[in-house]
C-alpha cells in the first residue's frame, strides 16, 4: 500500500476532527460542499511534477510537512510597526484586517460605507447568514479537478466578502490585509474570498499577504469574483510572506456582458509562490487585462499560471507580466489564451518578459493559444535576457558606474508595471520595495 505524504496525511486527519466545528456545519449544503472536497482532495493529493500543469514546480518540500489549521484564537496581535507598514502601502482605505486566518475587528475599519455596499467576514456571514452565500460561493471555482482548490473548500473558515448592489461605486479602496504569524509547528491557512459585483458597480480590491517571525507556514487562498454587466473590478494581490513559507493562491472571475476585470499580481515573498488565474469570460465586450511583477532572488521558486477563457464573441484580453531574478531563483509562467468555437472578433494579446541578474537564475516561459474560431487577432510573446549591454555602456559613458547603471536599469524595467498601479501609495510602495530589493537601488533615487 503506498503511503501519503505526510501534508496530505494531516491535512486529511484534521478534518475528520475538526469538521463538525467548521462554520456553516449543520446545514446540507456547506457539509455535502466541505466533505466532496476533501474526498476530491483525498483522491488527487498534492500535485506532482508529473502532472503537465505542476511540471515545473517541485512541492516535496510541502508534501513531506505536515501541516496543522490554525485555531481561531492562536497568535499574539501585530505589532503596531507591521500594522502601520501594511496600512500606509494603501494608504485610506475600507480594511478588514485577518490574523492567522481569522477576522479581527479590533484592528479593521469599516466605517463610511456607501450605500448599497456590503463589506464582511466571510466566516461570520458562514455562521450566521450562509444562504447569502449559496448562489455563488464554490460556483466559479473548480474543486472538483485542482487539489488545492478542494483543500481550500473543506477547510475555509474565514475571508473577506463584498457585495456591490446595481450601480454601487467605492471611491476607496478595500483592503484585505492577511498576516500570517509564526507558529511552533508548521500552520497552514485557508482563506477564501468572493467579491459580488452587480451590474455597472466599481470597486477595487486589494488582496495583502503579510507573514511576520519565522519558521515555516503554508497559505492556500481563493478568491471568486463574479463580475456582472457593465461592472469595473480591479484586483491587486500583494504577496510579501516571510521566507520560509509556503504561498498558494488561486483567482477566479467570471465576468458577464460589457463588464472590465483588471488584475495585478505583485509577488515579492515566500520561498515557494504558486498563483493561478482563470478567468472566463461569458459575455460580449467583456475585457480582462492582467498585470504581474514578481521578484525572486536565493533559492525562491515563483509561479504563475494564467488562462483567459474567450467564451463569447467581441471580447477582449491584454496580458502583461514581468519578471526580475537574480541568485538562484527559478521563475516559472504559463499564460493560455483559449478562444472558443463561434467566439468571432476576438482580440488578445499577452506578453511576457524576464530580466536574469544572475548566471545561475533560471525562468521557464511557456505563452500558449487554443484558438477554435477564425476572426480573432491573438498575439503573444516571451523574451528571457540580460541588462542591454549597449544601455550599460551608454550610461558608464555618462559617468555612471556599473553597478549603479545595472540598478538604474532593472528598475525602469520593473516601473513600466508599477505605473499602472491603481493606488498613488501602492505604486509608491511597490517602487521603495524594487530600490531596496536591488543592490545599489539607492542610485536611483
Amino acid at each position: 500500500m503506498t503511503t501519503r505524504p505526510a501534508a496530505e496525511q494531516a491535512f486529511l486527519e484534521a478534518f475528520e476532527r475538526l469538521s463538525h466545528e467548521l462554520p456553516g456545519q449543520g446545514l446540507p449544503w456547506i457539509e455535502r460542499l466541505r466533505h466532496d472536497a476533501i474526498s476530491t482532495f483525498g483522491e488527487l493529493g498534492i500535485p506532482t511534477t508529473r502532472m503537465e500543469d505542476w511540471r515545473s514546480t517541485r512541492l516535496t518540500a510541502l508534501a513531506e510537512t505536515p501541516f496543522r489549521p490554525v485555531a481561531a484564537q492562536s497568535g499574539q496581535a501585530p505589532s503596531r510597526a507591521s500594522l502601520t507598514r501594511a496600512t500606509q502601502a494603501i494608504g485610506e482605505a475600507h480594511r478588514l484586517v485577518f490574523l492567522n486566518g481569522y477576522f479581527s475587528a479590533e484592528h479593521s475599519d469599516l466605517t463610511g460605507l456607501p450605500s448599497g455596499v456590503r463589506i464582511e467576514s466571510l466566516g461570520h456571514v458562514l455562521a450566521h447568514e450562509p444562504q447569502r452565500l449559496e448562489p455563488h460561493l464554490a460556483r466559479c471555482s473548480d474543486s472538483k479537478t485542482r487539489a488545492f482548490t478542494a483543500l481550500n473548500t473543506a477547510f475555509a473558515s474565514d475571508g473577506i466578502l463584498v457585495e456591490l448592489s446595481e450601480g454601487a461605486e467605492l471611491e476607496l479602496p478595500i483592503h484585505a490585509l492577511f498576516i500570517q504569524q509564526a507558529e511552533t509547528t508548521p500552520a497552514a491557512l485557508h482563506p477564501r474570498n468572493l467579491l459580488v459585483a452587480g451590474p455597472r458597480s466599481r470597486a477595487r480590491l486589494v488582496e495583502h499577504y503579510l507573514g511576520s517571525g519565522t519558521g515555516v507556514g503554508l497559505t492556500n487562498a481563493v478568491t471568486e469574483v463574479f463580475a456582472a454587466r457593465d461592472s469595473r473590478i480591479e484586483h491587486v494581490k500583494l504577496q510579501e510572506e516571510r521566507p520560509e513559507a509556503y504561498h498558494i493562491a488561486e483567482l477566479h472571475v467570471r465576468q458577464e456582458a460589457g463588464s472590465h476585470f483588471t488584475a495585478h499580481s505583485l509577488s515579492l515573498g515566500a520561498k515557494l509562490m504558486r498563483f493561478d488565474i482563470q478567468a472566463l469570460l461569458c459575455g460580449e465586450l467583456a475585457h480582462c487585462s492582467l498585470n504581474g511583477l514578481y521578484l525572486g532572488r536565493d533559492t525562491q521558486h515563483v509561479d504563475h499560471h494564467t488562462t483567459i477563457d474567450h467564451a463569447m464573441p467581441h471580447t477582449t484580453s491584454d496580458e502583461v507580466y514581468r519578471g526580475i531574478l537574480d541568485g538562484r531563483a527559478h521563475g516559472v509562467f504559463h499564460g493560455r489564451i483559449v478562444v472558443r468555437p463561434d467566439a468571432q472578433k476576438i482580440s488578445a494579446e499577452q506578453n511576457n518578459r524576464n530580466l536574469l541578474l544572475s548566471s545561475q537564475a533560471t525562468i521557464n516561459s511557456k505563452p500558449q493559444l487554443e484558438i477554435y474560431a477564425d476572426d480573432v487577432r491573438c498575439t503573444h510573446g516571451a523574451a528571457i535576457g540580460r541588462l542591454d549591454e549597449d544601455a550599460l555602456f551608454y550610461l558608464q559613458t555618462r559617468g555612471i558606474p556599473l553597478e549603479d547603471a545595472r540598478a538604474i536599469l532593472t528598475f525602469g524595467f520593473a516601473s513600466q508595471l508599477t505605473r499602472k498601479l491603481p493606488v498613488a501609495s501602492l505604486a509608491e510602495y511597490i517602487e521603495n520595495h524594487v530600490l531596496a530589493w536591488l543592490p545599489r537601488g539607492e542610485a536611483v533615487r
